[in-house]
């Protein structure tokens, strides 16, 4: 288990370079299964969820090259029927992102139950409801999930949620389908749209991609492509509450304004100090104001990925601040080891925390909970006085590339102990 040790209380200043899409690239990764031919993902976050989706696709008979640096290539020309254990697939949400492609594919595949992050239950019903509306029968075992399929064909499917994994899995099993699928209450986060434009490349017939009906007219087959991993918005989000809790003054790029929209409006709401010019966001450390209430939605509402640093902005602004999400039951409960820093928080129910502020925060030994968590407890801990440890710290570097130097670069004193 690795360690971070901060010393709070500096101020930070400089640039920062966002990294491509964590969100983006896991199922651009899993898409590469659909054609024989070579793909290259470039923009590749440098993070350990990459690596356990090199994993998961190896297995499957892909070949890949490149882990560990910004640009993939991956050759699926051999991909095989696989049984992907739960010692693996335990480590990462995303591994789920494999059914749709192995069944277009190949017509079988067996996985173990995702893991990944503990914020609440994420079950796969929605996957399970598309997948079989297209033809495919998924069991569920005792261990695993069995998926089988003689040939998928194309339907009309409105899905039980607007889940972001179960309409990429929904897209990628019907571009090689037959017939046409048209996919309604289809999720359409920016990475949603990375993957259509991925797709598409590949020779996919995709339409409505950035709404809430995707239509898709299957193909008989895709082909090789290069393509570049869209900027990760959380990332934006999260470094620009940084700047305003932390700075100095944090130069943040490149963006993608258009991503940021419900961001901005809850920043401008806390009084974060911003501007923007072009592709280039510069947060300077703010005079931060009480929201009366953030609440997550899906996109484009708030995202749920930026509640647990927005909770760390709210400690440090003046007033009460109502956050509220109604996703995951389990995202506040990293706010137990705020209170143990000082800050003054209200847990409501499992969905809502009350925040007063500001409060000064004091130095802890902390461990990370989860991917976004952890990043708030980092945030938190650079804002204490006094030095503070964070214990399983690889949870962070799953969705943060080389966070430990990219903020030692603006200042912060950040040691990390394996």
């Amino acid at each position: 288990m690795a360690k971070l040790i901060i010393e709070g209380g500096k101020t930070l200043n400089g640039k920062i370079t966002v990294a491509g899409n964590k969100n983006s690239v896991l199922p651009i990764m899993a898409a590469t299964l659909l054609t024989d031919d070579e793909c290259v993902i470039e923009n590749v976050p440098q993070i350990l969820d990459v690596e356990v989706m090199s994993e998961l696709l190896t297995k499957c008979g892909a070949e890949i090259n490149g882990v560990g640096s910004r640009t993939l290539t991956i050759c699926a020309k051999n991909i095989k029927k696989a049984s992907l254990d739960s010692e693996l697939t335990q480590k990462l949400r995303a591994s789920s992102l494999v059914l749709g492609p192995m069944l277009s594919r190949v017509g079988q595949v067996e996985i173990g139950y995702p893991g990944g992050d503990i914020i609440g239950r994420r079950p796969l019903d929605t996957h399970i409801q598309a997948l079989g509306e297209l033809g495919a029968k998924v069991e569920k075992r005792d261990h695993s999930f069995f998926a089988k399929a003689s040939g998928l064909a194309g339907t009309d499917i409105f899905l039980e949620e607007a889940s972001v994994t179960a309409t990429e899995n929904t897209l990628m099993a019907a571009v090689l389908a037959k017939g046409t699928t048209k996919i309604r209450r289809a999720a359409s986060e920016p990475h949603v749209v990375d993957l259509c434009e991925f797709l598409i490349k590949m020779g996919a017939k995709i339409s409505g991609v950035g709404s809430n009906v995707l239509t898709i007219e299957g193909v008989d087959k895709l082909t090789g492509t290069t393509h570049s991993v869209r900027i990760d918005h959380i990332e934006v989000g999260t470094f620009a509450i940084l700047g305003a809790i932390c700075g100095g003054t944090l130069e943040i790029s490149p963006i993608i304004k258009d991503d940021l929209d419900s961001i901005l409006q809850i920043l401008d709401k806390f009084n974060v100090d911003y501007q923007i010019n072009k592709d280039t966001m510069v947060v300077k450390r703010s005079k931060l104001t009480a929201v009366e209430k953030v609440v997550t939605d899906i996109w484009p509402g708030f995202p749920s990925d930026l509640m647990a640093p927005t909770i760390v902005l709210a400690t440090q602004a003046e007033g009460v601040t109502l956050l509220h999400d109604w996703m995951y039951e389990s995202r506040m409960f990293f706010v137990d080891k705020l209170l143990s820093m000082g800050a003054k928080v209200e847990i409501a129910d499992p969905h809502r925390v009350l925040v007063y502020g500001p409060s000064k925060l004091i130095s802890q030994r902390l461990d990370t909970p989860d991917i976004r968590a952890g990043m708030a407890l980092l945030i938190a801990a650079l804002t204490a006085s006094g030095t503070s440890e964070i214990d399983k710290a690889e949870l962070i570097e799953r969705g943060y590339e080389n966070i430990v130097e990219r903020l030692s670069q603006l200042g912060a004193k950040i040691v990390k102990q394996e």
